[in-house]
């Protein structure tokens, strides 16, 4: 099943200071991604947190996944900064995704995140992310499509183009609420069979609450 995952920076820094740290980020989402057997379906780099699209092809490739990313991040960002401690907010966000209903979405959500935060005015305009890869514009070794994303036609170009015009088009207000909060939260995306069917899987609360239950940890939120 494909996972939305969050990493955000302590108290809200930066975790990237130049175009070398970006790249060293990728370069390392790479390697990792292939030692633990991982497609990365769509990713962002913002200035404080990143957001990836994947699905793990074993039951612990999300997790060793980013132990691994995160830890051999710390480790260069202290030792070409000069700093110690940690980087990271303490724990990634993890929401698991139904692919037919919000696969789809959560690739465009992430693509206009620079956007909605003011930093571009298209998604195009940002070099740090996988939309350039999915709209044809240029090879990144880092993904690996979808299904779904091959279903958008039967030619490179047709599909590309499907995608260009998802982005363009955007996402409804309620949609995009909708992927922030879960992915916030911890909650997973889909419909209710498929949420009742993950949450009997798991044994874990993977959905909001009705009021007054008391609370319990969430299926989808791993600590590093």
């Amino acid at each position: 099943m494909p996972h939305h995952i969050i990493q955000r920076g302590n108290n809200s820094g930066e975790i990237f200071v130049d175009a070398q740290d970006r790249l060293v980020m990728l370069d390392l989402m790479r390697e990792m991604a292939r030692r633990f057997e991982v497609d990365v379906h769509a990713y962002v780099l913002m200035p404080n947190h990143f957001h990836l699209l994947l699905t793990p092809r074993t039951e612990q490739g999300v997790p060793q996944f980013m132990q691994a990313v995160g830890r051999s991040y710390v480790r260069y960002f202290n030792n070409r900064h000069g700093r110690t401690g940690t980087l990271w907010e303490g724990r990634y966000r993890c929401t698991v995704l139904q692919a037919e209903q919000w696969l789809m979405a959560t690739m465009v959500s992430m693509d206009l995140n620079p956007v909605r935060d003011g930093l571009v005015q298209r998604a195009v305009d940002w070099p740090w992310s996988s939309y350039a890869h999915n709209a044809g514009l240029q090879s990144d070794a880092l993904i690996s499509p979808h299904a779904l994303f091959w279903a958008l036609g039967n030619t490179p170009f047709a599909r590309d183009a499907a995608y260009v015009r998802a982005v363009e088009a955007g996402l409804d207000a309620d949609t995009q609420a909708q992927i922030s909060h879960a992915a916030l939260r911890g909650w997973a995306l889909g419909a209710p069979d498929f949420i009742e069917n993950l949450q009997q899987k798991t044994e874990r609360r993977v959905k909001r609450q009705k009021a007054g239950r008391p609370a319990a940890r969430t299926a989808s939120v791993h600590e590093d």
